[in-house]
């Protein structure tokens, strides 16, 4: 009888279909609700998870990969690499020090700070980076992967645990007060995986995934060479469960060889980002090696071209057999929505088009069907994938004449502003008249239930347009009132009818939709709904000038005009997949120019251009990189550069390494940049000592996704750090983000200590 080819999974989206986790966060952090109540959340949610897994009809459903915070956070407990400042006098680490990892605030009394959070490679999904310190010890002290698996064992579902491997964790971990090898600290860090891996065997598990992403990265030749070793002492711990090893969001490429020569059962590859690598897997895997192919894409929102999945998936068959071959999507659906049947509203030409995670799963278990029954037996299915896909390819709506026409009309001469930045400061500086030091936020304020409940009214029908702008104004004037009060410099209007930073554009740009329940975690309880760009990009009216020149009738202090970029809307979508990014990107970037043009016309003096999506939409591999920068940049600059000498354009980036694109982050020649700094302690200024940045720039001096109130000394100490690298006339005082998760009680003293700091340090760097 011929090896059924499974239909597996690498990863499911954890926030539950009504984000019951999202609620269950927050009212345990608010102490509405007991950590029991959180816990009985977070087993319910997981037990429907792998239910739902299960019947629809994948055959290794995954486990462990639910997290009431971050995946990477729960690596670091159960191997005991947690810092001591959050571990009680016994050394235990409770869920309070679970979530202060993550949150900082009072833990035992004690103020203390989070750990460090930055992006998960080039998603939008942040992680908790782990700390490791001098003489790092290891120790298997969380039991969560096996206590999981059984969990779902006493439901009847053998499941297939999932754990980040031991490599990439140390990859993606941060050292401080030490430069230990990855290499050095590798034996003992395998040593507590060799006992996961050997609990979870005698638990019953018959296949353990481990991911392994660093594989597709640059690595050094020492990192490569360890994986060898270490995997044929994690295969020998428990040699009667089958290690699968998973890539994904690329391919290996120069570490193929590598990969292919593991001592494992199963290697999984994702053809989506790069199915160049398929033939040179199947020609250099050992007989011994089964192959896990990612042919549906993980990442995306489209529906596969089930017909070419089908002739890759049949390749590899015909090539290996089918005893060596699973069917997978390319990576984690933890990046997708959950379900499309949730969706009530959404366009009916537009909705067979799109897959969301469980569709996308439905397709891999499809898949598995056509290679194990023949296509006969799903033909109807096939038929009809084909048919959307045709029908999406000419719909009308998808392609605009007028856009092309644009595109192709309008070169590089829209890229350049009038003056260099030396020439432009001198009549920004006298047309706005700032102090030095000047104090501004990023742009949002908080987003209270009442502004949540004013925008969902409207949106319901509940309100008409006069009553929802009239409610939106008294937000607007509170928040200007507030700034005027602590002091700030230069103020915003608070985007109070914004949603999302992304989300809300998007309902606003053709070629653009916003589903109503298409949610996806993007760190902790933070959920985004990321737009679903389906066609060309055009801006038809003005988004945010009504809102921002009501706010500046209010005060004779400059308010910023807030944009989101071209860049970071195109990342922070579900974007098409019939053009290239860079095409669809520059063609949000001509929309955002539009904008900007009819904010300077009425009077803005300073806009606000958001990236903070620049780094994470770096290619793995820095073979890449220059491509992908080039068309950034040049997105970017479209946007932003037909400005006037006299409106001083700002931008914004959080939570992701900039040091290595800081020349790029220079060639948008922004006149400002605010950029996070404070939860690494200015480590960011680092870079600054040998990249002399021409430009002001803002290093933020407030961690807004802790709870924590900086004092006037803290941020004064960040500030004073902050000279040490730039002149007093370059530096601007500002927070990390924007302000829209933390509350009023918490912004205002806040803001009020934050102003104060710029005076201190004002005073002393002014005075003789």
């Amino acid at each position: 009888m011929q090896q059924l080819i499974p239909a597996t999974n690498l990863g499911f989206p954890r926030i539950g279909p009504h984000r019951e986790l999202k609620r269950s966060l927050e009212d345990y952090w608010a102490g509405r609700i007991s950590v029991g109540d959180l816990e009985d959340t977070a087993s319910s949610l997981r037990r429907q998870r792998w239910s739902r897994q299960r019947e629809l009809g994948l055959d290794h459903v995954p486990s462990n990969d639910f997290s009431l915070y971050d995946h990477v956070l729960d690596t670091a407990v159960m191997v005991g690499a947690v810092p001591d400042r959050y571990r009680t006098e016994s050394g235990e680490v409770d869920l309070g020090a679970y979530f202060a990892m993550a949150r900082g605030g009072d833990l035992r009394g004690k103020a203390v700070a989070p750990l460090e959070m930055t992006k998960w490679f080039d998603t939008n999904y942040h992680y908790i980076v782990p700390e490791l310190s001098a003489g790092q010890r290891f120790e298997y002290a969380g039991h969560k992967a096996v206590a999981e698996f059984r969990e779902a064992k006493a439901i009847g579902i053998t499941t297939r645990p999932v754990l980040l491997g031991p490599i990439s964790f140390l990859t993606l971990a941060k050292q401080r007060g030490t430069d230990t090898s990855v290499t050095a600290l590798l034996p003992a860090l395998v040593g507590v995986y060799e006992a996961v891996l050997a609990d979870l065997a005698a638990a019953g598990a018959q296949w353990v995934q481990i991911d392994e992403p660093a594989l597709c990265l640059d690595l050094d030749h020492d990192i490569v060479d360890a994986f060898s070793e270490t995997y044929e002492r994690l295969v020998r711990s428990a040699p009667d469960v089958r290690v699968l090893v998973a890539t994904y969001f690329s391919g290996p490429r120069a570490n193929l060889p590598t990969a292919l020569a593991l001592p494992v059962a199963a290697l999984h590859l994702d053809l989506v980002r790069e199915p160049d690598q398929l033939d040179p897997a199947l020609s250099g895997a050992p007989d011994s090696l089964a192959l896990s192919l990612g042919v549906v894409d993980g990442r995306n929102v489209w529906r596969a071209d089930l017909l070419s999945a089908l002739a890759l998936l049949e390749h590899a068959r015909d090539r290996i057999g089918a005893d060596r071959l699973l069917v997978a999507p390319s990576c984690s659906v933890l990046h997708m929505p959950l379900d499309l049947d949730l969706e009530t509203t959404l366009d009916p030409e537009i909705r067979p088009w799109l897959a969301f995670a469980e569709q996308r799963l439905a397709e891999v278990v499809l898949l598995s069907r056509a290679l194990n029954e023949g296509r006969a037996a799903v033909a109807d299915l096939l038929t009809d994938n084909a048919t959307a896909r045709l029908e999406r390819s000419h719909s009308s709506r998808v392609h605009s004449g007028a856009v092309s026409e644009r595109l192709a009309t309008q070169g590089p001469e829209l890229e350049a502003r009038t003056s260099p930045y030396v020439e432009r400061r001198p009549k920004q500086a006298k047309r706005i008249g700032l102090p030095l030091l000047p104090t501004t936020t990023i742009g949002s304020f908080p987003q209270t239930a009442d502004v949540r409940t004013l925008r969902s009214r409207y949106r319901r029908g509940e309100l008409d347009a006069a009553h929802y702008e009239a409610g939106m104004r008294e937000l607007i004037e509170t928040a200007v009132r507030v700034q005027e009060s602590v002091g700030l410099d230069v103020l915003v209007h608070g985007e109070f009818e914004r949603n999302d930073m992304v989300e809300y554009f998007g309902e606003q740009l053709s070629g653009v939709i916003v589903s109503e329940n298409g949610w996806v975690q993007s760190f902790g309880s933070r959920c985004v709904k990321p737009p679903l760009i389906y066609g060309d990009v055009s801006r038809p009216l003005p988004m945010t000038v009504g809102w921002t020149t009501f706010a500046q009738s209010l005060t004779d202090r400059p308010v910023k005009g807030m944009l989101t970029g071209p860049v970071t809307i195109l990342q922070w979508s579900f974007v098409r997949d019939d053009q290239s990014r860079e095409q669809t990107c520059r063609q949000i970037a001509l929309a955002v120019r539009d904008e900007i043009a009819d904010l300077e016309a009425a009077g803005i003096a300073i806009v606000q251009l958001d990236e903070p999506a620049l780094r994470e939409g770096l290619p793995l591999q820095r073979a890449d990189w220059r491509e992908y920068l080039r068309w950034a940049v040049s997105a970017f600059r479209v946007a932003s550069s037909g400005v006037a000498d006299e409106t001083q354009l700002h931008t914004h980036m959080c939570y992701a390494e900039f040091h290595d694109i800081i020349d790029a982050i220079a060639a948008f020649d922004a006149d400002v940049i605010s950029i996070e700094a404070s939860r690494s302690n200015m480590e960011l200024l680092d870079t600054f000592v040998d990249f002399r940045y021409p430009n002001e720039i803002g290093p933020g001096v407030w961690d807004i996704h802790s709870p924590r109130i900086p004092g006037v000394g803290e941020i004064v100490t960040l500030l004073d750090r902050a000279l040490e690298v730039l002149s007093p006339h370059q530096l601007w005082v500002n927070p990390d983000c924007g302000l829209k998760t933390r509350s009023w009680v918490e912004v205002e003293p806040a803001l009020r200590n934050l102003v104060e700091a710029a005076r201190v340090v004002r005073e002393r760097v002014t005075s003789p």
